[in-house]
């Protein structure tokens, strides 16, 4: 049985690494959230997470950035009522790491406890 993206370890990669092509990331894609991540040209991933009040979107970004505290791997987030907008990628290779994707999952493992109903 696959392990779930969410539950898989979030590996930091080496210079050496390479971006992950499209044929790469387009399996990890799938599993995340398709009403919230896209892949902004082959370069990084961008999410757009919806709320009900600026409250429950603040407190959405503070369990994100515990969650890159923990990991190591910093998103850009932008707060605004209602809305969080989140880009990542991983800046040693400039360009997207199965890191990225593993750290997308998680984040919408933590929405499920904000998401509006």
């Amino acid at each position: 049985m696959a392990q779930r993206l969410a539950d898989q370890e979030c590996e930091a990669c080496t210079s050496e690494d390479d971006s992950l092509s499209e044929d790469e990331y387009a399996e990890y894609l799938e599993e995340l959230d398709g009403e919230v991540w896209t892949v902004v040209e082959d370069h990084h991933l961008e999410g757009a997470y919806e709320f009900e009040d600026f409250r429950n979107a603040l407190e959405f970004t503070y369990e994100i950035g515990e969650l890159a505290e923990e990991e190591w791997h910093h998103p850009d987030l932008h707060l605004s009522w209602g809305e969080v907008v989140v880009e990542m990628w991983t800046h040693k290779i400039d360009g997207l790491h199965t890191s990225d994707f593993v750290m997308a999952a998680r984040m919408d493992r933590i929405y499920e406890e904000y998401a509006p109903e």
